[in-house]
């Protein structure tokens, strides 16, 4: 499939865009996820169509492209990715070098020294959760900037205003989250998820961090994987986990059940799962019109979720 794929690529992607993107004036874009999409609108505003190939609540670490996204991907002047192996499946079609398109991984500015191990054994050597350090996030705005303004010189001064009112609310967003996290005290400071997305926000905030599943949601869950998570709950006394919007809760939800076991836990510790409202949003931002619609949104809501829920148990 991946052969087919790049084959249909490579005949096909001859940098054409769209009608309406030609007609409008616009530069015609595509973002992988809706994290990269909403930083591409909030620094090219009106003079980009942007198009997303995942959209709110979906898992980039298991997602197949369709053929309706090669048909996106081909009229494309820019395609924004992650990149760090985040969009796992895509990575043969992204990384093909092309001739007649600009191609930009959006985490190529973050020096490796900031970037968090991943799971090498699945091929993932950093972990691609950047955007859980808005510090991080920040860096990715620069070549999101660069590729724009190359493209579109004629705005390149809008772009750059735009890009520097972006990251400015990132800044200022950071240190809004780190008084709230400074709130809750430290040995209630224990964020337990679906998966090891928030390795980066325990890292900027004080958190220990702890995931049912490894960096990817493409790493198999395992018998000893939900009984030394069962144990760590029962050990640390964690009085909540959280689940993922991108990511099913039945594996959370089986780590709970496990603790039934008296052998397990002799001491009948009972966690709290907390419900759809209150999921996290890991890998992708939520529907439009709710708390996490923006990257600024999604941020804000989660730290808000965690310290509230943290805050309100014994």
């Amino acid at each position: 499939m991946r052969a087919i794929i790049a084959i249909f690529i490579s005949v096909s992607l001859i940098g054409c865009q769209s009608k309406q993107s030609v007609q409008s004036g616009k530069l015609s874009v595509v973002c992988t996820t809706s994290i990269i999409a909403d930083a591409v609108k909030q620094v090219g505003g009106e003079h980009v169509e942007v198009e997303c190939l995942m959209g709110p609540g979906v898992d980039p670490h298991q997602y197949n492209p369709t053929a309706g996204d090669i048909q996106k991907l081909s009229r494309a002047k820019i395609i924004f990715y992650h990149g760090l192996h985040l969009e796992g499946k895509m990575a043969d079609i992204l990384e093909k070098p092309r001739t007649s398109q600009k191609v930009v991984a959006v985490t190529s500015r973050i020096p490796t020294a900031r970037l968090r191990s991943g799971d090498a054994e699945d091929g993932v050597a950093h972990d691609p959760h950047v955007w859980f350090d808005p510090q991080l996030w920040a860096m990715c705005i620069e070549p999101i900037e660069v590729a724009l303004r190359e493209a579109a010189p004629e705005h390149q001064l809008q772009f750059a205003s735009a890009a520097e009112q972006f990251r400015a609310g990132i800044t200022s967003t950071d240190a809004e989250l780190e008084q709230l996290a400074n709130s809750l005290p430290k040995d209630r400071r224990i964020l337990v998820t679906s998966h090891d997305a928030f390795g980066y926000f325990g890292s900027r905030y004080g958190f220990e961090v702890k995931g049912l599943q490894g960096v990817s949601t493409a790493t198999q869950i395992g018998t000893h994987d939900r009984t030394e998570l069962a144990k760590y709950l029962v050990k640390h006394r964690v009085p909540v986990v959280f689940t993922e919007t991108s990511v099913p809760s039945k594996g959370l939800l089986s780590v709970l059940d496990s603790m039934k076991d008296a052998k397990l836990n002799p001491t009948g510790h009972t966690v709290k799962v907390l419900g759809e409202s209150s999921a996290l949003y890991s890998d992708a931002l939520g529907e439009p019109g709710s708390p996490g619609a923006t990257y600024l949104g999604m941020i804000r809501h989660n730290m808000s979720q965690i310290v509230k829920a943290l805050q309100n148990q014994p």
